[in-house]
């Protein structure tokens, strides 16, 4: 019975709209069978008289909830009066108040923190909202205890600030959004599921590790949900449910699995010289997207190396030995899956090292050969890059045109600029007799227009630095003329933007494969894939001659 999962759903703001939201619990039960609570966040009560009256009925007992209803204080000054108790109180028959802030344990063991209301202002705080006291008090306890590993569930009202960092981005201005005491409790009581509400959008972040990568153990994982609210014209997702077993009841070796789109944690400060920093600049504008896109390490050991055969460059351990660099790259503020120093990389889909740039297999590639050209340093794009850097990528990319053209295809380079923090210029090599070039640029003109985006040609000569200072967020792409297009991303870019235009039916025709999370193999099979190409590559490859 100890580790039988509970079934939950989380609830954005209902405002009033009761019946809504129980009708649908009864659908939803009716259909998927009984949950064990429903929790909900942001503001459960509305300011007009019809809200009002649907109230009364649950709290007169003429209707009831139909299922274990917990929900978080008033968010404002007008809802105060439905809930008289601070501490939290049964409010009808299924229906608790959980009160300001506090820890709720129930029979099953499943612990969950919750701070309600909004960050105070000023004192003495007004009864909708909490202060740092408050937090305090919830904290304390907690973190006196040596075993305290994190909380199952944290219910707060405000979403925390900063969530996005390296993660995702919301639909809605992040410029006002949330406030730093949420973040701080986040980051503390390491939450399994987050939920929070008040915003009106419904907002899934990619989940994030709680331990730095190599330095600490591993911990579980965090996931961050934002609710809408509760029939909301837009449609948008108001209800969530899942399947939790609580964490005292867990093999502490389940607990810690990390998912394949773990991302850094966003409340993570960097140390220097012992002060905090802000985040890197291209954390702040664009944020970091995942850091397992293409190739990364799941594992708690450190890929095995792979010897390169025929190469003269050999390797000592996991670091490549390669010759002085005339200045030092720049470096990483934290963990990087693309820096080939790095022990996150996984070095078995590495094809062919050169000075300043590597190339590697693409994880879940769209073909069996598509690539990756990367510098060994860490930059972030191509304008970023050092003018010895841009020489050897121009031999790469000069090296697979060849290899490609004498396989009878034409090879398609794109980079995405954008929530991205080391540079990836993505190679698909398309058979010539698949599509012309001209083909392959309507394609990418045609679904730019249909998702508002206009995509520039610019003339083969064009350097990128000209049009896109570092620090621009951009997409391109260079056809096999040497022509390119270019977007200068505002918001909202699609990620994987080039893969669907390849993968579309006018192309390639494997829209399967647009998404590289669909695409995943075996290690044994990429190794298998890597060796193919690394042969196959061979002849072309300038950097086994050097």
């Amino acid at each position: 019975m100890g580790d039988k999962p509970l079934r939950v759903l989380a609830c954005g703001d209902v405002e009033g709209r009761i019946n809504a939201l129980f009708n649908r619990v009864n659908a939803i039960q009716k259909k998927s069978g009984q949950f064990d609570l429903l929790l909900c966040v942001g503001e459960f009560f509305g300011n007009s008289s019809e809200a009002e009256a649907e109230w009364e009925a649950y709290k007169s007992g003429a209707k009831k909830a139909p299922i274990h209803t917990y929900i978080l204080g008033a968010a404002s000054q007008e809802t105060v009066k439905y809930s008289p108790n601070s501490d939290g109180c049964e409010l009808a028959e299924n229906v608790t108040c959980l009160g300001r802030r506090g820890i709720f344990t129930g029979a099953s063991g499943l612990q969950i923190a919750y701070v309600s209301g909004r960050e105070a202002q000023q004192e003495p705080a007004p009864s909708h909202c909490f202060t740092s006291k408050d937090t305090s008090a919830l904290v304390a306890p907690l973190l006196s205890n040596s075993k305290f590993r994190g909380v199952d569930i944290l219910l707060t009202s405000q979403w925390p600030r900063g969530v996005w960092q390296y993660g995702n981005s919301p639909e809605t201005d992040t410029k006002f959004c949330g406030v730093s005491s949420i973040a701080e409790l986040a980051d503390k009581l390491k939450p399994r599921y987050h939920f929070a509400g008040l915003e009106a959008v419904h907002y899934e972040r990619l989940p994030y590790r709680n331990h730095v990568v190599l330095q600490e153990n591993a911990q579980h994982v965090s996931r961050f949900i934002a609710l809408a609210a509760v029939n909301n014209p837009a449609k948008k997702k108001y209800l969530y449910a899942f399947n939790i077993v609580p964490m005292k009841n867990m093999d502490p070796a389940e607990l810690v699995k990390q998912p394949q789109d773990v991302t850094e944690n966003p409340y993570l400060k960097p140390m220097k010289n012992g002060k905090k920093e802000k985040p890197p600049p291209s954390m702040t504008g664009a944020e970091e997207e995942p850091v397992s896109q293409f190739f990364f390490d799941l594992g708690q050991n450190k890929p095995q190396h792979q010897q390169h055969h025929g190469r003269k460059r050999q390797t000592d351990g996991d670091r490549p030995n390669y010759p002085k660099q005339p200045r030092k790259p720049p470096q990483p503020t934290g963990p990087c899956w693309f820096c080939l120093a790095s022990p996150e990389v996984e070095k078995h889909l590495v094809i062919s090292i050169g000075t300043h740039c590597y190339m590697a297999l693409a994880k879940g590639g769209l073909t069996p050969d598509h690539v990756l050209l990367l510098p060994i340093g860490h930059y972030q794009s191509v304008v970023d890059l050092a003018s010895e850097v841009v020489e050897e990528m121009e031999k790469y990319k000069s090296s697979i045109k060849k290899f490609c053209k004498s396989r009878g295809q034409r090879c398609i380079l794109f980079e995405r600029n954008y929530r991205s923090q080391h540079l990836q210029l993505q190679v698909v090599p398309v058979a010539m007799e698949k599509c012309s070039t001209e083909d392959i640029k309507e394609a990418f003109m045609t679904q730019a227009e249909e998702q508002q985006m206009e995509l520039m040609e610019i003339p083969a000569h064009t350097d990128l630095k000209q049009i896109a200072p570092p620090g621009t967020p951009y997409f391109y792409v260079e056809l096999d003329t040497g022509d390119k297009l270019f977007y200068r991303i505002k918001k909202n870019f699609p990620l994987q933007f080039g893969r669907e235009v390849l993968a579309s039916e006018a192309l390639l025709n494997i829209p399967m494969r647009a998404d590289w999370r669909e695409c995943k193999c075996t290690k044994e099979e990429e190794e298998d894939q890597a060796k193919q190409v690394r042969s196959d590559f061979g002849p072309f490859d300038f950097a086994l001659d050097d």
